[in-house]
């Protein structure tokens, strides 16, 4: 009986905490595709494969130049040169694949570069804001399923981010 007594004493002794923990919550992948350094990024790569792929188009066509050219000599070269030709061009083919898929893994090893030079930036900046506006905790929009739109602190943070970084080196 004497514990019970002393534990409802101390849960009605404390007093209430009248601390208040701010949250809000950004969405990082609006800030990345909209900010206008992020805007530039994706212009920058695609600005690389509108290149890289004209150039692709042209090796592709030559390929299959070659390709028709071989099977209208289908009939009037020997079979074993043929056979060749065939196995040439099959090896450029496999070459043009492996180019077209260094290319691709390189655009994404740059874009994720790019990303994380931007995220750096953005971490900082968001610790700062956090700091300055006694903000507890900061939540990714992609993991809420609902909440208030006075929380969200995206469009203050992408405005940070524009005046502190307009563009990387590329």
């Amino acid at each position: 009986m004497k514990k019970i007594f002393l534990l409802l004493v101390f849960i009605l002794s404390f007093e209430y905490s009248y601390a208040e923990n701010k949250i809000a919550y950004i969405d990082i992948n609006n800030i990345l595709n909209n900010s206008i350094v992020g805007k530039s990024i994706s212009e920058h790569i695609q600005n690389i494969k509108i290149k890289k792929n004209e150039e692709f188009s042209e090796i592709e066509k030559k390929l299959l130049d070659k390709e028709k050219d071989i099977i209208k000599k289908k009939n009037i070269l020997e079979k074993n040169i043929y056979e060749e030709q065939v196995v040439l061009l099959n090896k450029e083919v496999s070459e043009y694949n492996i180019k077209k898929k260094n290319f691709n893994k390189e655009i994404e090893e740059k874009k994720v570069k790019y990303t994380k030079t931007v995220l750096n930036s953005l971490n900082s900046i968001v610790s700062k804001y956090v700091e300055e506006n006694s903000i507890s905790i900061v939540l990714p929009k992609k993991n809420l399923i609902i909440a208030k739109k006075d929380l969200d602190i995206t469009n203050i943070i992408m405005n940070l981010l524009n005046n502190d970084l307009k563009e990387i080196a590329f």
